[in-house]
């Protein structure tokens, strides 16, 4: 972790100075819109498919060097494609990256284990994780993924890839839910079958979001601010009551700033922490165009374009516009994925997480247990152009 300290750096330097000094350090790469569900929360599966090869991976990985750190190989569904393995192959033996997060709706039963298998092969020193689909239980999540069956393949396919944890120390196994209109009441079900049933090494949960990518803008998928808080409550008091150490401890807090930052920013209706879209993170989509994020989904250049240089696409007017767009304040969105970069390269939000689990490793070795608090953390109120504003004047000062 301690290696993308100068990238963060570089990052909030980019930011100041409206200037892009790195590559980003968080990438999305979506291989295909091709996905056999049939979400009623994502119609991505219905855009038409252009996907990138191997080949082309490679010239693209090889472009970035060792500035990501952390991957996400997402879809459409992402197992579909047979070459996974060896575009993380590439992307390791390219940019060495620290974690590698791969999602999947688990229906392929007898082929993902196998296939996940040798993904943790191709990258033997990243952390991989491995995040299944769970939107219901029983026949519910049936419905609301447009699958029959899929919950009881999804099963198997935990089973298969829960057994691959006693050969692989890198592996993650994790169950991730998307809240929406369809499940919101269903969700403490869903909740108490994860924790003690299912008892995977995270379990992480995303409002439904209206995205252009997923061509969802428009559908009323997305739950009711009042209703999705009170599945934010139960979540971070599932973390209070965990007994976390180490990393996990670290990543603990940086979820429960994570749900923090979603509830203001539905009630809010901005952003609540400077976003580093278009800095610290960004996305490919399946046909080699560069996107700050997926919610806009607007494209910056595309590899084909740029002779697959990444950092040609990185620079263009567009991509300048984007960020300039982004830091002014003119989007905003409660994106999980961003989130995460974004608060790493929030001072006053590393600090508060530091804090906090310095506090609890020294009360545990002073008084033998956590120091457990249910108040809420109460995260500063500083906009994208007021924290800009900010770091001006003390460049000034200096």
């Amino acid at each position: 972790m301690l290696e993308v300290l100068p990238n963060i750096a570089k990052s909030q330097a980019s930011y100041i100075l409206n200037k892009p000094l790195v590559l980003p350090m968080n990438l999305t790469i979506s291989v295909s819109y091709r996905c056999n569900s049939r979400c009623k929360t994502c119609n991505v599966w219905q855009r038409p498919n252009d996907d990138f090869t191997i080949e082309e991976y490679e010239k693209t990985f090889a472009s970035l060097g060792q500035a990501p750190y952390w991957f996400t190989f997402s879809g459409g569904e992402p197992t579909l494609r047979k070459d996974l393995p060896d575009m993380v192959e590439s992307a390791y033996r390219n940019c060495r990256p620290g974690i590698i997060n791969i999602p999947t709706n688990g229906i392929q039963d007898k082929i993902i284990p196998g296939r996940i298998e040798k993904v943790l092969q191709a990258a033997p020193g990243s952390d991989v994780i491995i995040n299944l689909s769970l939107d219901g239980v029983g026949t519910k999540h049936d419905e609301v993924r447009g699958v029959k069956g899929n919950f009881e393949r999804a099963m198997r396919t935990y089973a298969g890839l829960k057994a691959l944890k006693s050969r692989y120390k890198n592996f993650t196994l994790g169950i991730h839910t998307v809240v929406s209109n369809f499940n919101i009441d269903e969700f403490d079900n869903i909740r108490k079958f994860v924790l003690e049933e299912l008892k995977p090494d995270q379990f992480i949960s995303e409002i439904a979001e209206e995205r252009v990518e997923l061509d969802t803008v428009g559908m009323g998928i997305t739950p009711p601010q009042e209703k999705y808080s009170a599945v934010i409550e139960r979540l971070q008091e599932d973390i209070r009551n965990e007994n976390s150490q180490g990393v996990a401890r670290i990543t603990q807090a940086f979820r429960q700033r994570y749900y923090d930052i979603v509830k203001r920013t539905l009630v809010e209706k901005r952003q609540i922490i400077p976003c580093m879209a278009g800095i610290s993170s960004a996305q490919i989509a399946p046909n080699g165009d560069v996107w700050t994020c997926c919610i806009r989904a607007e494209s910056v250049g595309n590899l084909r374009e740029h002779n697959y240089d990444f950092g040609s696409v990185w620079r263009t007017a567009k991509a300048n516009e984007l960020r300039r767009s982004i830091k002014a304040g003119e989007c905003y969105c409660p994106l999980a994925n961003a989130s995460y970069t974004n608060m790493l390269t929030h001072v006053p939000t590393m600090s508060s997480v530091a804090l906090e689990v310095g506090q609890k490793t020294l009360m545990e070795a002073l008084k033998g247990n956590n120091g457990k608090s249910s108040k809420l953390r109460n995260l500063p109120v500083i906009n994208a152009a007021q924290e800009a504003q900010a770091s001006s004047a003390e460049k000034v000062r200096v």
